[in-house]
């Protein structure tokens, strides 16, 4: 016999209209109601999840229909042994990667799984004038079922008294909730985005008093009675959507068998480093790897018996002088890899493993297991998603093998030697784009400012491991 599973996404209009605080409220509040609550985030967002983390206990996961080729494995992934999912979109709800398609948007998700939408929308300064925004994205793919509008940004009780009235009269999906305006509530910004949760880090006292203003003035029990489907369990994918009202005890498998063996991957983890895709643990995990994390901040050395290290993203730029200060950290990973171990580096880590780091007229001292320097700039260098292809054989496949990622930095990387091999070919989503070559290979060091999602090629992590076990 199954039991009643609650499912929604937080789709806003554009950026910036309050997503991820409407999320953080509802995660704490349906945690304080004492149902497992599993987050989810559209896109490639990484910093988002860590704060879902942090607002109800349970890791999120990144739904990107342009990145992972199965966003139904790991919606149902997820969700096992939970209550309730709430997926917060990204961006505007139908801003995908390419111009006039829904590719890699909140949409897309929406309608892939199948969910019910909550519309966030930015009320300030607005009144009537909400009606015709909701009507617009009410109508625009009719196959989107919003169940409800949540306003941010309110002044008053009675300014939500007309906002309400308003889609009332107008017969659009109703009112089920609403923000104040308080300065207090916002979250800190940085490069486009949010300041991550292990700098900023947020008290309990402010996820729980999120949790009461959600409790007084969103009607959650509306939102859970509307968003009712039978517990998911299991996924079966059909051209145009993803069934998740089947049942089943089985549990669910996309890789092979573990090995006996398990070789160590020792992944950077701490405030420099944490940009990463839950689910790329996932999968290496489910390809026998064991990950041991480790913190390049406050660690002396690299973990021992390791086959392989990853360091990811983060903001190393901001703790450039504890960095350059941890010498013995700098050493260890220098002779890992001058020795030949097994490196991925990834925008963060790329810049970590350079020999300096420029902020201004300042420069910070660093691996040196790359020939080159990292200058941080003033203004954004590279943004959006990225399809790369192997340009030699390497731990992460043969030749030509195809990966999709996302790259997002304000610093450039100028290398201090000629002789340099690239890692990858890159291109856009743009109509046109060209492959240009990117990154560095070295021996067996991959690095680039590309963030790789392994799910987008599922033989990425079995790749590894067949590499590092011979």
């Amino acid at each position: 016999m199954t039991r009643n599973f609650h499912v929604f996404c937080i789709a806003g209009t554009n950026s910036g209209v309050g997503k991820t605080t409407i999320t953080l409220g509802l995660l704490r509040a349906l945690k304080r109601r004492g149902l497992k609550v599993a987050p989810f985030k559209c896109g490639p967002d990484y910093i988002d999840t860590a704060f879902h983390k942090a607002a109800c206990g349970a890791p999120s996961r990144n739904l990107d229909t342009w990145m992972d080729n199965d966003i139904g494995y790991t919606f149902a992934k997820g969700i096992i042994n939970t209550d309730c999912a709430v997926i917060e979109g990204v961006m505007g709800m139908f801003d995908g990667a390419k111009a006039g398609k829904l590719e890699g948007s909140t949409a897309d998700v929406a309608l892939k799984l199948d969910v019910p939408v909550l519309l966030a929308v930015n009320a300030r300064g607005m009144a009537g004038s909400i009606a015709p925004i909701v009507k617009g994205y009410t109508e625009f793919n009719k196959e989107i079922k919003i169940i409800g509008v949540i306003a941010n940004n309110v002044s008053s009780d009675q300014h939500a008294s007309i906002l309400k009235e308003s889609l009332k009269s107008s017969r659009l999906p109703p009112l089920l909730g609403w923000l104040p305006r308080d300065e207090k509530l916002k979250l800190p910004e940085r490069h486009l985005g949010l300041v991550p949760v292990f700098e900023n880090r947020k008290t309990q006292k402010w996820f729980d008093r999120l949790a009461d203003i959600c409790e007084k003035n969103v009607d959650i029990g509306k939102i859970l009675k509307s968003s009712v489907v039978s517990r998911p369990l299991t996924v079966v994918k059909s051209s145009k959507k993803i069934n998740i009202s089947c049942s089943s005890t089985s549990p669910i498998h996309r890789f092979a068998d573990s090995p006996v063996r398990s070789p160590k991957i020792a992944i950077a983890y701490d405030d420099a480093f944490n940009f990463y895709y839950e689910d790329n643990f996932d999968a290496l995990r489910n390809a026998g790897f064991e990950i041991v994390f480790f913190s390049p901040l406050k660690d002396k050395a690299i973990p021992a018996g390791i086959k392989l290290l990853y360091i990811g993203g983060g903001f190393p730029e901001v703790f450039a002088k504890r960095l350059s200060a941890n010498k013995s950290m700098l050493k260890s990973v220098a002779d890992f890899a001058k020795a030949g171990g097994h490196v991925f580096a990834e925008c963060g880590g790329f810049m970590y493993l350079s020999e300096n780091i420029f902020c201004g007229c300042r420069k910070y001292n660093m691996c040196g297991v790359i020939p080159c320097n990292i200058k941080m700039g003033s203004k954004l260098h590279s943004l959006g998603y990225r399809e790369t292809r192997l340009k030699h054989a390497s731990f992460l496949g043969k030749k030509g093998t195809v990966l999709r990622g996302h790259e997002f930095h304000w610093s450039s990387a100028e290398f201090t030697s000629k002789n340099i091999t690239p890692a990858f070919e890159v291109r856009g989503t743009r109509k046109g784009s060209k492959w240009t070559p990117t990154g560095i290979k070295i021996n067996n060091i991959i690095a680039s400012y590309i963030h790789v999602h392994f799910l987008s090629n599922p033989a990425i992590a079995v790749n590894f491991h067949s590499a590092l076990n011979k």
